[in-house]
């Protein structure tokens, strides 16, 4: 059975002849691509202002986002214990000082390695398409 024909006013019969150089049409090839959509369709789509929906699929290392969680939470009880002793009429102490710096330091050193592990995924969803799109994990 025959694919059924568009609407006459819906048929696209003008073209465009548009040059790019490799990496220009690399980054478009790639937003298309994770547009889930053909090069003519997603360049369409762009020069339209149309929304662009991009999907990326996002791969979890789970047992580094374990042992981080696990950091996060002893974090958590150190600065819990700390406010605790605060807000019962503690006084600051050398001690108290330097664990409240341990902790920062050690929030410091799981944020880079969480944008490190951020930065990957980051690279490869480069190309934003001038604030259209919406990426979504799946």
């Amino acid at each position: 059975m025959a694919r059924p024909k568009k609407e006459k006013e819906l048929q696209h019969k003008h073209q465009i002849m548009l040059r790019l150089t490799d990496i220009e049409y690399e980054i478009i090839s790639e937003n298309a691509k994770a547009a889930n959509l053909p090069l003519a369709e997603f360049a369409r789509k762009q020069i339209m202002k149309q929304k662009v929906i991009a999907k990326y699929e996002i791969v979890a290392d789970l047992p580094e986002l374990k042992r981080l969680i696990a950091k996060f939470g002893k974090i958590g009880s150190n600065l819990n214990q700390i406010a605790r002793h605060f807000n019962s009429g503690g006084i600051h102490s050398q001690r108290m000082r330097k664990a409240i710096d341990q902790s920062v330091a050690k929030i410091y050193e799981m944020k880079y390695e969480v944008l490190k592990m951020a930065g990957d995924f980051h690279s490869a969803a480069t190309g934003n398409l001038d604030g259209n799109t919406e990426t979504h994990s799946e």
